[in-house]
């Protein structure tokens, strides 16, 4: 009995020692710490935790240093580094909220462009998810409202401040951005087209053409025009998209050699059905059109692809023996 409570009592001085190793047991800072700081103090320790990347702690101080010297020297500054301790601690709502009171109660602040360009990545952040790091997503196939947002905030950045130092990287990202709002349109002309609504998907591919003009989504735009004009009956709105598809993008997918509109051929989902195997072809599910020509007209995806085959060429053949000794034994 007395060895089981000297090992239980080691084990909870290790626990104890391990949590305090590892940060776990260390409390935030409460207003009775920082009693008689003065405003240089609370700014150095914030700048500590900044620098040392502990963003809750330097949230807390930010924000006591706002409630404690809200017309002080360094007040304008620390709002602007709660907004970025907020985007890198991904409290991106917190974030997007904290610029917007910036951007509204110092509209002519020098650095206020700076609030617009973390506001914009942090509405970029929110439209991506936790595994984007780690496996191949597709962005355009969800909800695009805060892309949209996104986008909007960059465009504001660079209409008010061109010259901002934030501009270059918020140009490419609206790049990204217009392609992604461009695609999500051909993802939904697709749905539109699986439901039998051909007018409204023909309105998604015009929409695209229209204002989406240099996109790679463009030649599937005008190849949505096309078949959904078609199933309509608009026979003269259906060649002129083939006409301009023909002339711009001839080695678009939907086009024959000859240039001729293939409005039979399923360019998504166009292998054969499972019911269409088991039934030796009798009874068969006929495939909605759809549209992607990324791995076409989109550079991202062509060099994606193109390094893929790369290290697939690479590879060399494994033995059985180093299969089995997961690559011990060769």
């Amino acid at each position: 009995m007395k060895i089981t409570s000297i090992i239980l009592l080691i084990l909870s001085l290790s626990l104890t020692s391990g949590c305090s190793w590892l940060g776990w047991g260390d409390e935030e800072t409460t207003e009775d710490e920082t009693a008689g700081y003065t405003e240089k103090d609370f700014y150095e320790k914030i700048q500590t935790s900044l620098n040392s990347s502990n963003w809750s702690m330097a949230i807390t101080n930010l924000q006591l240093l706002e409630s404690q010297f809200p017309f002080g020297k360094y007040a304008e500054q620390a709002q602007l580094e709660l907004i970025y301790a907020q985007f890198k601690s991904a409290d991106y709502e917190s974030s997007i909220a904290s610029a917007d009171r910036f951007i509204r109660l110092h509209p002519q602040h020098p650095n206020v462009d700076y609030a617009f360009y973390v506001k914009g990545l942090s509405e970029i952040s929110q439209s991506s998810g936790f595994f984007d790091s780690f496996l191949p997503t597709d962005n355009s196939m969800r909800d695009i409202g805060t892309a949209r947002n996104a986008f909007g905030t960059l465009s504001e950045l660079l209409n008010r401040f061109p010259n901002s130092p934030y501009s270059p990287d918020a140009r490419k990202r609206l790049v990204n951005l217009r392609n992604q709002l461009a695609r999500a349109e051909i993802h939904a002309a697709n749905y539109y087209f699986s439901r039998g609504a051909f007018l409204a998907a023909a309105n998604r591919g015009r929409f695209v053409v229209e204002n989406f003009q240099q996109t790679p989504a463009v030649p599937d735009g005008l190849a949505v025009m096309a078949q959904g004009y078609k199933m309509l009956g608009m026979e003269g709105l259906s060649d002129n998209a083939i006409e301009v598809l023909a002339a711009n993008y001839p080695e678009h997918p939907s086009l024959d050699e000859a240039g001729a509109f293939d409005f039979d051929k399923r360019l998504v989902g166009n292998s054969d059905s499972f019911l269409g195997k088991i039934t030796f072809g009798l009874i068969d599910r006929l495939q909605p059109p759809a549209f992607d020509s990324r791995a076409i007209y989109n550079r991202s995806v062509r060099e994606a692809e193109l390094i893929a085959a790369n290290n697939e060429k690479k590879e060399e053949p494994r033995s059985i023996w180093n299969r089995i000794s997961f690559g011990l034994i060769d």
